[in-house]
């Protein structure tokens, strides 16, 4: 078999759809190396030129002569007579997006919806994007043979916003990358300590800082909780930190809260190991990455209910109303309070963790390929 994957983010993005592009091209190519692969990608960053094992037969396809000064028309329309060029025999969308005009009898498609937040929460979103991505979200799903949907509560979603039948829908959780797993040397662990002036104890939040992630709810609750041990802040700003600034401010809380700036990839692990407890209070996600991170790393985990945040945080990850404060308030009173507790939740949460690893969900993946290709 011959796979094709849309490359684009796994070569140039370091955030979500660029980590989930990665995990599935080096899972498949780790798991099934006798299997052909071509990568199509208009552009390439040295910064992950190297995610991919070399053992699998693997061709980087970008676009030449008029195709490089339009890169996303090529994207979008010129693979149109390359995928049958490189006898590609199943391609993959990995970001919510097929290319058009493709023969579906000589390319079989697969598509990953990652989620429909532009539809469930519409006044988030500028009304032209919302129209852009409703088209090329249906345009893709519409096309596809088969779609793989990243949590049950997007597969959800897919049902009720776009009318998909189920049984064209299959959910394949993905993992977080690896580097999450290791255990640095303390060595490290106090040298990041040290650059960053990291307190000995902190609660870490990690994501952009805007309302959907909810931020100010965490605050509120740890206030109402005393304000225990500092908050540390990792993501990007945009006009919601202003309003998480002013409750600092209100409160006098400004010496306990820590906003970081961007961190090196390879650091990021480090600080959620040096955690002592991780908020992700979320509204609504696709998945929630962070929370599988943060289970990997050996932290305690308090997230909100609902959306798919049970689907990652498992069993023993605290769920709260992400618009109640007192809840928030009691959850890292309690978490903090018991040493107990906190082992408990972090020996089960890496079991838990155990669900996404490459070993359980690339062969899924592969069965659809399998699938798609004999139908």
């Amino acid at each position: 078999m011959k796979i094709g994957y849309d490359a684009k983010r796994a070569f140039t993005n370091t955030s979500g759809l660029g980590n989930y592009s990665r995990f599935v091209i080096s899972g498949m190519m780790t798991h099934y190396s006798e299997e052909e692969y071509a990568l199509f990608t208009p552009r390439k960053n040295d910064l992950f030129k190297a995610f991919f094992p070399p053992v699998a037969k693997t061709q980087i396809v970008q676009p030449t002569g008029v195709g490089k000064q339009f890169s996303s028309l090529w994207r979008t329309f010129g693979l149109r007579a390359a995928l049958p060029k490189h006898g590609v025999q199943v391609y993959h969308g990995l970001s919510n997006e097929l290319p058009y005009g493709l023969d579906q009898k000589r390319v079989k498609l697969v598509v990953t919806i990652h989620d429909l937040i532009f539809l469930r929460f519409p006044e988030l979103y500028p009304a032209i994007d919302r129209y852009i991505y409703r088209k090329k979200f249906k345009d893709a799903c519409d096309a596809a043979h088969q779609i793989i949907a990243i949590s049950e509560q997007t597969a959800q979603d897919l049902e009720e916003f776009f009318g998909i039948h189920r049984a064209k829908i299959q959910v394949v959780y993905q993992d977080c990358d690896p580097v999450f797993q290791l255990i640095p040397e303390k060595e490290v662990q106090n040298a990041i300590q040290e650059k960053y002036n990291l307190p000995a104890q902190f609660i870490l939040c990690v994501g952009t800082l805007e309302r959907r992630k909810n931020q100010l709810h965490l605050l509120k609750g740890w206030q109402k909780a005393g304000a225990p041990v500092p908050l540390v802040f990792i993501g990007r700003k945009t006009e919601y930190f202003k309003e998480m600034q002013e409750f600092i401010s209100g409160q006098g809380l400004t010496d306990k809260v820590l906003f970081l700036p961007y961190i090196p990839f390879h650091e990021l692990p480090v600080i959620y190991q040096l955690a002592t407890l991780f908020v992700y209070p979320s509204i609504f996600e696709g998945f929630g990455i962070p929370i599988v991170e943060a289970l990997n790393s050996g932290v305690p985990v308090i997230t909100s209910t609902g959306s798919c945040f049970a689907e990652a945080g498992g069993p023993t990850t605290r769920y709260v109303p992400p618009t109640d404060s007192d809840a928030m308030a009691h959850a890292i009173q309690e978490i903090l309070g018991s040493t107990d507790l906190q082992k408990q939740m972090v020996k089960e949460g890496l079991t838990h963790a155990q669900t996404f690893r490459p070993e359980v969900t690339i062969p899924q993946l592969y069965r659809v390929y399998e699938q798609v290709l004999q139908g």
